[in-house]
């Protein structure tokens, strides 16, 4: 430290040589005065900075004193989580184990619940009650729900298996009931109006009359878009103006609607001729024809057979109004009573021969009709199987519902062409046993006038009669 402090004294007076020569006049007792302040004020400084260092170092050592504690107490808490990860660790598998086992319990209960819930969810796709329990703003809808609960990966919770149970159990509850509910209802010509709804389980729903078929993506009811037959449809009105007291009948779709819509679609007999173009008019023409001449002849016999039973009883003076009468005047006609039996009884057979036609017409035509009804309706259905293979041609595959027109068109003509022949072959029947009993009488009848001409002509072949029955009596 001395050696320090004279080394800076001799570079202080060595830096105070120049200005000694300047100033010759500087003493030694001032140089060693300002030597001894400068000392004071270096010794003064070092003890500062050495309390300062001092200090320092004070807080340093306590600094490091801090920290080694830290550590310790960081080394402390380590070991202390370590052992608490470790014991953590240790119940988590536990609890592991115990959920792997618990699941396994819950595993069958959990497959049964996924199956329910997608066996209820094809239901409520389907079910007119998803149109009176609508959900509210914001809520799963029950279809969504069961569809979710169907395809989830983990079981349920409580809340969602109380739902399923609620949804299930309202489902059933309702079926076996039918309700009166307000619902927006999509009309014919597109408008959605509030309807006053009845409501039969979830089988048939009808609104102001008409039978209504739930729609499964809109969740909303809708008019069947063609009426039914008048029986159903009176049905459905005595239904939607029933007011609860006694009993109505209704009509009850198992398919929920799908039935009744299926029904609905179909044609009626008019649209099915259609559907059938030319040959199906062309076998209704020749029906239609056969019906009215068959009902002409008809009305004819009719009167003819009534005129004929009138001359039956008053043979004696023949009119010609009826058939019988004019074959009774042929017998009084020019010189026939002149004329040899030969020649009256060909005049007699022509009077009758000249009433058969009258009598036997349009018979030809409905035996016609008979047979070709069934052959009408065969080139129906030929052109129907020829449309239907060029379909399936042109489309390269055997769609049922692109092959129903080919199909329906076939069927259709063979039932038109033996549902002529059917009832034409009964009225030609009819017709011509009608036309036999007129025909018959009139054989009768002239042979009887023949015999009483033949009789009144020989009078011994009368008295041969009777001598050829006394010898059968005898």
């Amino acid at each position: 430290m001395n050696c320090t402090r004279f080394i800076k004294a001799a570079l202080v007076a060595l830096s105070l040589l120049p200005l000694a020569a300047t100033h010759a006049a500087v003493n030694l007792g001032e140089l060693e005065r300002q030597a001894a302040a400068m000392r004071e004020r270096e010794a003064k400084v070092w003890k500062e900075r050495e309390a300062t260092q001092r200090v320092e170092l004070q807080k340093q050592e306590k600094s490091l004193a801090e920290a080694a504690a830290r550590r310790q107490r960081a080394d402390n808490r380590t070991k202390t989580l370590d052992a608490e990860w470790t014991a953590n660790d240790a119940r988590i598998t536990e609890f592991k184990d115990l959920l792997r086992q618990r699941e396994g319990n819950l595993g069958e209960l959990f497959g049964v619940t996924r199956q329910i819930a997608g066996d209820a969810a094809n239901v409520l796709s389907s079910s007119m009650l998803s149109s009176q329990f609508r959900p509210v703003e914001g809520e799963e809808g029950r279809e969504a729900f069961m569809r979710r609960i169907a395809a989830a990966k983990e079981l349920p919770g409580i809340d969602e298996l109380q739902r399923l149970w609620f949804e299930l159990q309202r489902e059933m509850t309702e079926t076996s009931k039918v309700v009166r509910f307000k619902a927006p209802v999509k009309m014919r010509d597109g408008t959605l109006a509030e309807a006053d709804v009845v409501r039969v389980g979830p089988f048939t729903a009808v609104a102001d009359g008409k039978y209504l078929t739930y729609n499964s993506s809109t969740l909303q009811l809708e008019q069947l878009e063609r009426e039914l037959t008048p029986g159903l449809m009176r049905t459905a009105r005595d239904l939607s103006g029933s007011t609860g007291e006694g009993y109505v009948s209704a009509v009850v779709d198992p398919a929920r609607g799908a039935m009744i819509g299926m029904f609905s679609e179909r044609p009626n007999i008019i649209e099915r001729i259609q559907h059938g173009e030319v040959v199906n008019y062309v076998i209704l023409f020749v029906g239609i024809l056969a019906v009215v001449l068959a009902l002409y002849q008809y009305i004819y016999l009719f009167m003819q057979r009534a005129k004929v039973a009138a001359q039956l009883k008053n043979l004696s003076q023949p009119t010609s109004n009826n058939p019988l009468g004019r074959v009774l005047l042929a017998m009084h006609e020019g010189d026939v009573a002149g004329q040899s039996a030969e020649v009256v009884e060909l005049k007699i057979s022509e009077a009758v021969l000249r009433e058969v036609p009258k009598l036997q017409r349009f018979q030809a035509f409905l035996r016609l009709g008979v047979a070709a009804g069934p052959l009408l309706g065969l080139i129906g259905t030929v052109i129907g199987m020829i449309v239907t293979f060029h379909v399936i041609t042109s489309t390269g595959s055997s769609d049922p519902k692109m092959m129903a027109h080919g199909i329906g068109q076939a069927m259709m003509a063979t039932v038109l062409g033996i549902g002529i022949a059917i009832p034409l072959l009964f009225i030609n029947q009819g017709m011509t046993a009608l036309s036999n009993i007129v025909t018959r009488i009139l054989d009768e009848q002239s042979q009887a006038v023949l015999a009483n001409e033949l009789l009144r002509r020989n009078p011994f072949m009368t008295r041969s009669l009777e001598e050829a029955r006394r010898l059968d009596r005898g």
